[in-house]
């Protein structure tokens, strides 16, 4: 490893742009959280229009940072912008958040990841805590050979998912159920009941956490080959192909399932299977589901370590997390995000840390489109390849509904949402501290 370079290679297409952003949204969420979410609204066609609506956010809000990601082609997305447009504790407080939210995120996805392996191989079981370390641990190994390895696997993995939840989709409609449609003892909840806004938020929540992921390209201007040409193909063809799969899974999930079976369903997607197949058959939603995280957590450790390796750069962080390897990895920033994570499976705080990430994500939402602004504004001669569509409105649009949903989730979900306030509230005393530590450092080199 070179120690002085700090240097991304510029190695990058559109197609890595849009199997990043397919492979860094969907997940686990859409073969999970339609449950729960049909548990909170109780109707079909609000399903459907809060999946659409979300949708509608992410692809504006595309168009925003489309913008800002040509505008500003460096690698760390959120913090970038924040940073240019407010300054640098603006950046360090976003850079940090969009950090801590992927790292529970991944550490997240390797622990469910190593529950399915745990269904699959049941010798593994009494171990998952071991295996979800592997799996971390065998991505950092396989990502420390370089950005191409890692790009070609994204694509690879990519295409897989979506393949796999298409066929799942076309199974739906045209498989007669091998066996009878039995009716959830879980009666649905109505609507009304306890505020229809408190359903519509808390499936809002879901929605959002399983939509984020939908800006990830940006993360990788900075290694594209021609950011103004590809991010703009990328993000609007990844979150077109995002929505089509969501909807498309979503009404496959209603098609066979009664309303309170798929209301009282922890993983709908198996409960469809084994409904049209057979008992045994859900394994096959398990292996998709593995196929959905490993996707997942490839895209996680490409792009999170970007952020913190942004940050040190521009000395809002350690400096030895800057070394970028021969491959074009970010080395040492990969080994610390994965040993954040692995520190949260071993402490068992990254559920804690999971229920608070959709705060971090759309309040870096916010942030970005609170850049945009700013930007316009403070910078009006910035070269800008891309504009947004529909600026002012659309971005002003976009930014009053992430601080709506940012307050109604305060407020619907207070004992969440407080660990995330209270990280908001110290971050200038950190900031500060990590500010002062850098510092020192860089004047006892000189």
């Amino acid at each position: 490893m070179a120690q002085d370079n700090t240097q991304l290679r510029k190695l990058l297409g559109v197609g890595f742009g849009v199997a990043v952003t397919i492979g860094g949204t969907i997940g686990t969420g859409i073969l999970r959280k339609p449950g729960p979410i049909a548990q909170d609204i109780g109707d079909p066609t609000i399903i459907i229009v809060v999946w659409l609506l979300v949708g509608l956010y992410a692809l504006i809000g595309s168009l925003s940072v489309i913008e800002l990601g040509t505008m500003l082609p460096k690698a760390g997305a959120w913090y970038v912008y924040a940073r240019r447009a407010f300054g640098d504790y603006a950046g360090f407080v976003i850079g940090i958040c969009s950090w801590l939210g992927s790292v529970s995120a991944m550490a997240f996805g390797a622990s469910v990841m190593s529950e399915y392996i745990a269904l699959l191989l049941p010798s593994t079981a009494g171990y998952e805590k071991l295996v979800a370390i592997g799996i971390l641990l065998a991505f950092v190994a396989f990502h420390w050979l370089g950005v191409r390895s890692a790009s070609r696997a994204q694509e690879i993995m990519s295409v897989l998912k979506a393949v796999g939840l298409l066929a799942f989709v076309v199974a739906c409609f045209t498989v007669s159920p091998a066996t009878a449609s039995a009716t959830s003892s879980n009666a649905v909840r109505p609507l009304a009941e306890g505020g229809v806004w408190l359903g519509v938020l808390a499936a809002l929540q879901s929605v959002f956490y399983t939509y984020d992921g939908w800006h990830t390209a940006a993360y990788f201007t900075e290694e594209d080959v021609d950011p103004s040409r590809n991010l703009p193909r990328s993000m609007i063809s990844g979150v077109l192909l995002i929505i089509g799969i969501y909807v498309l899974v979503n009404l496959a999930l209603l098609y066979v399932l009664p309303i309170d079976t798929l209301a009282g369903s922890k993983l709908a997607a198996a409960d469809a299977v084994q409904l049209l197949f057979g008992p045994g058959s859900a394994q096959v939603v398990t292996f998709l589901l593995m196929i959905s995280i490993m996707g997942i957590i490839n895209a996680q450790i490409m792009f999170n370590p970007r952020v913190i390796f942004a940050m040190a750069r521009d000395g809002l962080f350690f400096r030895f997390v800057t070394p970028v390897n021969a491959g074009g990895t970010p080395a040492v920033a990969v080994l610390l995000t994965a040993s954040a994570s692995i520190a949260l499976i071993l402490t068992n705080t990254y559920s804690k840390l999971s229920d608070i990430a959709t705060f971090f994500f759309v309040l870096c939402y916010a942030s970005g489109f609170a850049s945009l602004i700013r930007l316009r504004q403070t910078e009006p001669n910035l070269p800008r390849p891309v504009r947004a569509w529909g600026y002012p409105f659309s971005t002003w649009t976009l930014l009053i509904a992430s601080l709506a949903f940012l307050l109604g989730v305060v407020i619907g979900d207070l004992n969440s949402s407080i660990y995330a306030i209270g990280f908001i509230l110290i971050s200038y005393p950190l900031y500060w501290l990590l500010r002062r530590s850098v510092g020192m450092v860089s004047q006892s080199r000189s």
